[in-house]
């Protein structure tokens, strides 16, 4: 792959890098059909317990290949619905993975690539990170999932202000307002590598059910589905080492 770069560590913790510097890491058709074909292999990788996302350079990703969506102004409205619908399964593709996710937010991540960050599961803000809902600055209604991302982080009325100004928050305003949940740090990377560390050293599987139960809470699913889910998780986990340690502890 010569857009990305995937380093696979012991500890179950996987490094994604967006390798286009040049370019801001702008998410381009090669870069979006490597970021997929990779997240396809990392959704089958039994020892992947958490992913790291971040961008090489001082860019985390710029965004989308502006020519190539919307370089033709006399295609179809449907061709470029499809067009689009193809290109937003690199954010939802990374959404979908079972184990958690975390943006390393290392400079601007705008458009596109503020979409890829917020479909991690967590971010952490570099110092110099900038989250950029420009869309509407340039003339471009949100698309990839952006009002759904932006509004479920900061709440309608934020989220509201900041797509119709296309506003650009620094990594203090992204904490402030829920876009990441730490920040700004010197080295988002390392902090997130440490983060992830610690996830991936939970008992196999329990991160994911988390993920799972905290998905169905956090997108209106109501109390009944989530403690059909915790009741059953938990009754699977009851068997757990680390469990039994504690267990035997207050014996």
């Amino acid at each position: 792959m010569d857009k990305i770069e995937l380093d696979v560590r012991d500890d179950g913790v996987r490094l994604l890098t967006l390798r286009d510097p040049q370019r801001r890491n702008a998410l381009g058709e090669q870069m979006g059909a490597e970021l997929r074909a990779c997240v396809r292999d990392l959704a089958a990788d039994a020892d992947a317990r958490a992913l790291v996302i971040t961008g090489e350079g001082p860019s985390f990703c710029a965004g989308a290949d502006l020519p190539a969506l919307f370089g033709d102004p006399d295609r179809p409205v449907s061709e470029t619905r499809a067009v689009l619908s193809a290109y937003y399964q690199t954010f939802f593709s990374v959404r979908d993975l079972p184990f958690p996710t975390i943006a390393a937010v290392n400079g601007p991540a705008v458009g596109a690539g503020l979409n890829l960050a917020m479909a991690c599961d967590l971010r952490v803000a570099g110092r110099a990170a900038a989250f950029g809902a420009t869309f509407a600055r340039i003339g471009l209604h949100p698309g990839g999932g952006a009002t759904w991302f932006l509004t479920r982080a900061m709440g309608p009325g934020r989220a509201l202000r900041t797509l119709l100004l296309g506003e650009t928050l620094d990594a203090e305003r992204a904490v402030a307002w829920g876009l990441a949940e730490e920040g700004p740090v010197d080295d988002p990377v390392a902090v997130a590598l440490d983060l992830a560390a610690r996830i991936a050293g939970l008992e196999p599987g329990l991160a994911e059910k988390i993920k799972r139960a905290v998905a169905i809470a956090g997108t209106g699913g109501d109390l009944d589905a989530v403690v059909e889910l915790e009741t059953d998780a938990q009754a699977a986990s009851a068997s757990s080492p680390t469990l039994q340690a504690w267990v035997d502890r207050f014996r």
